[in-house]
């Protein structure tokens, strides 16, 4: 079974992905993925080069790809599908709608009315998914479980990033857990400098 895909960025459509591989001597492969919303923002655009970490679902009547932009979605997607009626479609619309670093916070705070608002998640279907999940995430980091209140000495370095065009929902855990490996001997200046300079470098990758 395949781990990834590299290749080129053909199309991107709504929870879809085409990604090209090959050349016109070896033959050109264009795979089709479904895709949550938040990895559709992450990945470049039409024309450049990606890497798409891949699952593939085989039924008897039919073969589903599913793409995503990292190995943590991609564990977080699979940890979803261990929820009493939670399916691969309900499980990349969470993702298309919470990011799986924040879904770990949702889920270690106990948060039953954030999982609530997510669309297609009811009640019951909110509480099989704290019984099954909370602090059982096949990732688990302590920078992401870190409150969000624990962000406030970095609201205009996150503001900055926003003001740029980056989901929040992708920058308030990539800034906690940037934010513990700071240099502590640098002024705060420094450290706010070297933590957007690090933030921009991950997120455009």
């Amino acid at each position: 079974m395949f781990n990834s895909i590299y290749g080129k960025v053909s199309a991107k459509k709504t929870q879809t992905l085409m990604l090209e591989t090959g050349s016109e001597e070896t033959g050109i492969i264009e795979w089709c993925f479904s895709v949550s919303d938040s990895s559709l923002d992450v990945f470049p655009n039409v024309g450049e080069k990606a890497r798409v970490y891949a699952w593939l679902q085989h039924k008897d009547d039919n073969m589903n790809l599913f793409g995503f932009a990292s190995e943590r979605e991609r564990d977080t997607f699979f940890d979803l599908l261990k929820v009493d009626g939670v399916g691969p479609k309900l499980a990349l619309k969470i993702l298309s709608n919470i990011t799986a670093s924040n879904l770990a916070v949702v889920l270690d705070d106990g948060d039953l009315a954030r999982l609530e608002k997510i669309p297609g998640i009811g009640k019951k279907t909110a509480q099989k998914m704290l019984l099954a999940l909370k602090g059982k995430l096949t990732f688990q980091e302590d920078t992401v479980r870190i409150a969000v209140k624990n962000l406030s000495p970095w609201q205009d370095v996150i503001s900055a990033l926003c003001s740029m065009g980056y989901d929040k929902r992708e920058v308030e855990p990539l800034i906690i857990r940037l934010s513990d490996e700071l240099d502590s001997n640098l002024s705060r200046k420094e450290q706010e400098d070297a933590l957007f300079r690090r933030a921009i470098v991950e997120l455009a990758n």
